[in-house]
């Protein structure tokens, strides 16, 4: 009774919200950017809980900290320095002033603008299209284990509570109710999992003492090495490197990640933001990646096996008080909702915008516009439940690999173009078609031929990771080879930064 009165409560407050701010989304700009005023709270922790969801809690944790133990801590320090503190950094400051002096509400948008190319912008939303549908689907299976655990239901009735709700709240209020949410969501997640970390290291007599029997476990086939889940780096370095690489530079490229740029309201509002942001992501991020570096020391109850890697967290937490389960419930409920709230949205404006608009419906106005995008949110969102429960009910495998590659093809596609697009005036079109290509075709030949790959890049993860690390490399070379933009579109682009603002001293030094 106590978790269903918690979850009823939590899921008023977030449809109560919703229709709370129906005022903030009368417009495009207001329902998808929040009429680009959004502050440093809303906007850095709508970034850290769109970052991460019950796919990190449950999955990641739980897969990677049986891999490589207690070093699997790097991966989400990664992500608060690399995937946070200098996302924000690089990008964040640029992103705002440039998008809105192009007019552009998404990142397909952006290209077109940019580069004058209106196939690119095509090109750039199919590529979104075709790669956010399988990760926004993702988001459901972290869920399905634990509310077996918790409330002993059928996973199908998670999946469809879960869509109904988030599809009232982000139709009713747009981007605004999302980043609402996404604050009290974050709050949660942050309460939640020093929370359990606490309760779970307790329940093994301690940290030192959980430390000393992690130390304890061996396993001949990952490494003979005494200690070896304890130790700093852990058995496998080189391929934590990769889970580092794309876990944490992956969201420079992701669209629904670089979108919270668009919104943020001014300077003070970046600077703010990118300290909240990057300690939400230390706490939220190392914590659950902590958490999951204990794993093996209930390896006695885990059959990894035959359950899988999705089982060990839930198997960590099955025996603490029904309260902390709850918690665990509403924390990993928190996680994938706003972060499928940010998907939906970032999808069905860019499939409006980027894709219908102008290629389908000419001078669409702006009644139209809203009503296709909260159309398509209810399309995305009944796509992705289908998808979900497809994939629970028949156990097709050939759904999971496509989700697995989705991240490294999103953000091998758009990193390299995006950011130099900001700061380079000698990018080209032919650059981000190229980097747009081999991304996405290297993520979906290692779906299909993935064995006749080099084993370093077998793994999606890997083979992620190199599609970014390839793009940097990938822009500058065809750039270089390729027929240089016009000087007066590239001028008229760059010509934001050069616009005078008076600022106080503490941003800079006067005369």
């Amino acid at each position: 009774m106590l978790k269903v009165i918690i979850l009823v409560c939590y899921f008023a407050v977030l449809v109560g919200i919703g229709f709370y701010c129906r005022k903030h989304a009368t417009d495009v700009n207001g329902f998808v950017l929040g009429g680009r005023s959004v502050g440093p709270w809303l906007t850095a922790f709508a970034y850290g809980t769109s970052y991460f969801s019950a796919v990190v809690f449950v999955g990641y944790a739980g897969q990677f900290g049986w891999k490589y133990g207690i070093s699997a801590t790097w991966a989400g320090i990664g992500n608060a320095i690399i995937g946070s503190l200098l996302a924000w950094v690089v990008l964040g400051r640029r992103t705002r002033i440039m998008t809105q002096h192009l007019d552009s509400a998404t990142m397909p948008q952006f290209f077109g603008k940019r580069f004058d190319s209106a196939p690119l912008k095509i090109g750039a939303s199919v590529i979104v299209f075709i790669f956010l549908i399988p990760y926004t689907a993702s988001l459901y299976n972290g869920l399905s284990r634990l509310f077996g655990m918790a409330f002993n239901i059928d996973y199908s009735v998670c999946i469809i509570l879960m869509a109904i709700l988030t599809a009232i709240y982000v139709i009713a209020g747009g981007y605004m109710a999302t980043a609402i949410n996404d604050f009290i969501q974050g709050i949660i997640m942050l309460f939640g999992i020093v929370t359990v970390i606490a309760a779970v290291l307790i329940s093994k007599g301690g940290f030192i003492a959980a430390l000393d029997g992690l130390a304890r476990v061996s396993d001949e086939t990952v490494s003979a090495t005494p200690g070896i889940f304890a130790s700093f780096f852990g058995p496998d370095p080189l391929n934590l490197l990769f889970v580092v690489i794309l876990t944490s530079l992956g969201t420079w490229g992701l669209p629904q990640m670089v979108q919270k740029f668009y919104s943020i309201t001014d300077e003070s509002a970046i600077q703010k933001g990118t300290v909240i942001s990057t300690v939400f992501a230390l706490v939220v991020a190392g914590g659950c990646y902590f958490l999951g570096g204990f794993g093996r020391l209930f390896s006695d109850q885990i059959d990894v096996k035959a359950n899988g890697f999705d089982s060990i967290i839930p198997t960590m937490l099955s025996g603490l008080s029904p309260a902390l389960i709850a918690l665990v419930v509403i924390l990993v409920l928190s996680a994938s909702m706003s972060t499928l709230s940010s998907l939906v949205l970032a999808s069905s404006s860019t499939l409006t915008i980027d894709f219908i608009e102008g290629t389908f419906i000419k001078n669409m106005t702006e009644k139209a516009k809203l009503l296709w995008i909260r159309a398509l949110v209810v399309v995305f969102i009944a796509i992705s439940s289908i998808i979900a429960l497809i994939q629970y009910k028949s156990s097709v495998t050939f759904i999971a690999q496509l989700m697995g590659v989705s991240w490294g093809a999103l953000a091998g596609s758009f990193l390299a173009p995006f950011m130099y697009a900001l700061y380079c005036k000698w990018v080209t079109k032919a650059s981000c078609w190229a980097c747009f290509l081999f991304s996405s075709v290297l993520m979906i030949l290692n779906i299909f031929f993935r064995s006749s790959f080099p084993a370093i890049i077998q793994s999606p993860i890997n083979c992620g990771a190199v599609a970014m690390l390839a793009g940097l490399i990938i822009v500058p070379v065809v750039s270089l080879v390729s027929p240089k933009p016009a000087k007066e579109l590239v001028d008229d682009a760059f010509r934001c930064y050069d616009k005078e603002t008076t600022v106080s001293q503490k941003t800079a030094l006067g005369k």
